[in-house]
């Protein structure tokens, strides 16, 4: 029997609609990471992404025009991070009530334009569309990247006993952070050079959301501490557990290498806390409940 989607969280949604797609030999990863990769040639892949944010969902009305499209861009940005790769070229679609100010979507523009910019990638076509007067300002933004063979790092290949990380301070993105975020591009690259996660993701739906999400994808429990989750200043843990659009890396890393890593994360990085938070487990120990869903929420 039918129901609405309301009814359904969002990964069971994704399945839903995604469980007898096939893909070909050449897709390494295709739906369920926070990229997908294609076979490239000898030395790299190639990552592919598309996000979308929506006005009142991911942004308010009077936000900043400008931090709108930074944050649009700087997600699908994340997502490359969160893969061990770097964005390469950008696609900007914009979907508009006819009453929108011109002045708002250049301004935009110049934020999506910023974020390119800082992170050296070209933005290289779109599609503009309206709607109707009163309906929600839509950007999506589709991006490829690439990453080298070594580099590439999946939600999928965590093992029972990896040791499991998040960088920076977490909670309270509503605040503004979430239109202001730093993709952790330069910090991907470091971890994935020389450390190599056994799996990583970018947090955007918060931790007690993406991390059952790492696990399962892995095929592991986990046990996590929280009180040593690192908050932003006046949140709470049960906020930085569950306020989501942090875009930090939550990742994963041997035992053995818990020493290397603490000892030679770089300094360079502006001091940005790193926090060993839990550990994968061969079953199932603890369990989180909360962070954002798109469907059940509304």
């Amino acid at each position: 029997m039918a129901h609405q989607i309301s009814n359904s969280n969002e990964d069971e949604l994704i399945h839903l609609l995604t469980k007898n797609i096939k893909t070909a030999p050449e897709i390494l990863t295709g739906i369920g990471d926070d990229c997908a990769v294609i076979k490239k040639n000898n030395s790299h892949h190639t990552l592919l992404k598309t996000d979308t944010v929506v006005e009142s969902i991911h942004f308010n009305t009077d936000e900043a025009p400008h931090r709108v499209g930074w944050k649009a861009a700087a997600r699908v940005i994340s997502d490359f991070a969160a893969m061990g790769g770097q964005p390469e070229a950008l696609m900007i679609t914009i979907i508009l009530p006819p009453d929108t100010h011109t002045t708002w979507v250049t301004e935009l523009y110049k934020g999506i334009i910023t974020a390119s910019k800082t992170f050296k990638c070209s933005i290289v076509g779109g599609e503009t569309s309206s709607t109707t007067i009163g309906s929600p300002k839509i950007i999506s933004i589709s991006g490829s990247g690439t990453v080298k063979h070594n580099n590439l790092t999946l939600r999928s290949t965590a093992n029972p006993t990896d040791l499991i990380y998040v960088t920076g301070t977490l909670g309270g993105s509503i605040n503004g952070k979430h239109l202001d975020f730093q993709p952790r591009i330069t910090e991907a690259q470091w971890l994935t050079s020389n450390i190599k996660p056994t799996s990583m993701m970018d947090l955007s739906d918060g931790i007690a959301k993406d991390l059952p999400r790492l696990a399962k994808k892995s095929n592991c429990g986990f046990r996590i501490n929280k009180n040593v989750i690192p908050t932003n200043q006046n949140c709470t843990i049960q906020q930085a557990l569950t306020d989501g659009e942090d875009y930090e890396l939550l990742f994963s890393i041997p035992a053995n290498k818990k020493h290397l890593l603490e000892t030679s994360w770089p300094q360079q990085f502006n001091n940005l806390k790193l926090t060993q938070i839990g550990q994968f487990t061969a079953k199932q120990q603890d369990t989180l409940k909360g962070g954002w869903d798109h469907f059940t929420q509304q």
